[in-house]
């Protein structure tokens, strides 16, 4: 017997262009746009990428966030519509956008990720650039690039071990303590992944002691890991 596909529960290529992606273009409230975003999302089809991008600004957050973790969701798949469409003169898109692409973890994303840290004017955001900047796929590169790519992520992350704000500082440290897992035991970034994260450690009484205390775990493990 040969089961419909409308008796799986599962979304058909048919389906999701002509119906999931018209119900959030067509959505008039809040509310049906959420939704719809949602069930978007929900679909982790490629063809849904640029849609999901075009929710990141339309001034709804919660659609955003769902957006957000669908994009994440479809992976390497979803960065080119995600680049092809950053908007400069729309903030809340952009920012919504640097949450993606620090997710994915690809590295077509460093340069917006650099970007972001070093300029962005909202904390949370640098902080996702921070967090994204250590968890991007290195494997499958060559020697010299990966190099390349470690050592511009690790610059990054220095020069924001200053950061006025103690959640992106925070950020940072969890960046470091990534990245470093991402780096070959013998690799010459290490003693100054190691420096930044002690220069975190030892930062001044006043500063925040969350942060101090998540770089000496950071140093700690890896010292354990790797001595």
């Amino acid at each position: 017997m040969t089961i419909s596909p409308s008796t799986t529960g599962e979304t058909t290529d048919l389906q999701l262009p002509h119906e999931l992606i018209e119900r959030v273009q067509q959505a008039s409230t809040a509310l049906e746009l959420l939704q719809a975003t949602q069930a978007l999302a929900a679909a982790a089809h490629p063809a849904a990428a640029p849609c999901l991008v075009d929710v990141l600004g339309f001034n709804n957050p919660g659609a955003a966030v769902a957006a957000v973790d669908g994009l994440i969701a479809l992976g390497p798949q979803a960065v080119e519509p995600i680049l092809d469409n950053l908007d400069g003169y729309n903030y809340g898109a952009r920012a919504w956008a640097v949450r993606a692409l620090a997710g994915i973890g690809d590295v077509r994303g460093l340069e917006v990720l650099e970007e972001a840290l070093a300029q962005d004017i909202g904390p949370s955001v640098r902080r996702a650039a921070a967090r994204g900047l250590g968890q991007l796929q290195m494997q499958g590169l060559e020697e010299a690039p990966r190099t390349a790519l470690a050592e511009r992520c690790l610059r990054a992350l220095e020069a924001s071990c200053g950061d006025g704000e103690w959640v992106v500082r925070y950020a940072v440290v969890v960046g470091l303590e990534s990245l470093a897992a991402r780096l070959h035991a013998t690799s010459e970034l290490r003693p100054r992944l190691r420096q930044a994260l002690e220069g975190l450690r030892q930062s001044p009484p006043e500063a925040t002691a969350v942060v101090r205390l998540r770089a000496e775990q950071a140093l700690q493990r890896l010292e354990a890991r790797h001595g």
